[in-house]
């Protein structure tokens, strides 16, 4: 099979069911942002030297997979797995067992601490661009967006977030906190 169709060459890109539509749609545009968070992951994958934090995301972009899929197929297809409350689910029970073993949060925390985190923190801000994105998308006439996927990418920020206090945890490394500066005037 060849990677290349050359029914792009035009600037337009097929969704599933054969629908094609201008590369720069919304629609592209949100799940692009989605293929551009799970390619971010799977950096932090490969710096992490943490077993619990690589398959944890492994995990996660076969989710994000699965919701990339959904996006790209606006007429719902029986044949493409969907994003359900139980991803939702397993997200939340996560967030609540790591809050429970970190330090309570006193200060806010800045993008930062070791590697992983520091690339968790970057896949958070993704995560963001692409929820905005799926809102985006949602709002415009004769669009939709399946709300468990707008929950589950919300949801997913804050996972990231709290799994880059791990991370740092795991590392031995503190979180970088927010002092702000007092102006002198």
């Amino acid at each position: 099979m060849k990677i290349y169709t050359k029914t792009g060459d035009e600037g337009t890109t097929g969704l599933f069911g054969g629908t094609r539509v201008p590369k720069n749609s919304p629609r592209i545009a949100a799940y692009g942002e989605i293929d551009e968070l799970n390619a971010v992951l799977g950096v932090v994958i490969s710096h992490s030297p943490q077993p619990i934090i690589q398959n944890t995301l492994k995990e996660i972009q076969n989710h994000l997979f699965t919701l990339g899929a959904q996006l790209a197929s606006p007429n719902t297809d029986p044949k493409i797995e969907r994003i359900t409350t139980t991803q939702i689910n397993s997200l939340e029970r996560q967030i609540d067992v790591m809050t429970e073993t970190l330090p309570p949060l006193t200060h806010f925390i800045l993008p930062g601490g070791g590697k992983t985190a520091a690339h968790l923190h970057l896949a958070r801000t993704v995560c963001r661009r692409a929820e905005r994105a799926m809102v985006h998308l949602a709002s415009l006439p004769n669009e939709s967006v399946d709300r468990w996927l707008l929950i589950y990418v919300n949801r997913l920020s804050d996972f990231l977030f709290i799994f880059s206090r791990l991370a740092n945890q795991l590392e031995q490394v503190e979180d970088t906190l927010w002092v702000p500066q007092k102006s002198h005037s």
